[in-house]
């Protein structure tokens, strides 16, 4: 799954507060792949994140009228590409629950760090 998901990134999407673009996770998909889950595993058994994913820099985006008036922004939030990836994970096995197929651990099933989405 993080194989797929890297290999699937969108590449026009802005790079998160780390520096690294889609582009680069994307291209480096299959270097990436296991020490990516073994990090998204940990994270999972132990249910923490590490303080530097967590954080995001929110960017205020023009929406219409006059520039200088803040309410005529709207607050973006950019996250890590990695981070993101991490997210679809957890989706993944909240869907995966949810559809009747419960885990017999705390861990994620390897098929689903592994292998491609169903």
């Amino acid at each position: 799954m993080v194989s797929d998901l890297l290999r699937h990134l969108d590449t026009h999407r802005s790079m998160g507060s780390d520096g690294i673009h889609p582009r680069v996770l994307k291209k480096l998909a299959e270097e990436l792949t296991k020490p990516l889950s073994i990090i998204y595993q940990q994270s999972w058994l132990t249910g923490e994140v590490s303080v530097d994913w967590r954080l995001a820099n929110v960017t205020p985006i023009y929406k219409k009228g006059c520039k200088e008036y803040p309410g005529n922004c709207r607050p973006v939030s950019l996250t890590l590409v990695m981070w993101k990836v991490m997210e679809q994970i957890i989706l993944s096995a909240i869907m995966w629950h949810i559809q009747g197929r419960p885990y017999r651990s705390l861990q994620l099933p390897e098929r689903m760090l592994f292998s491609s989405p169903k």
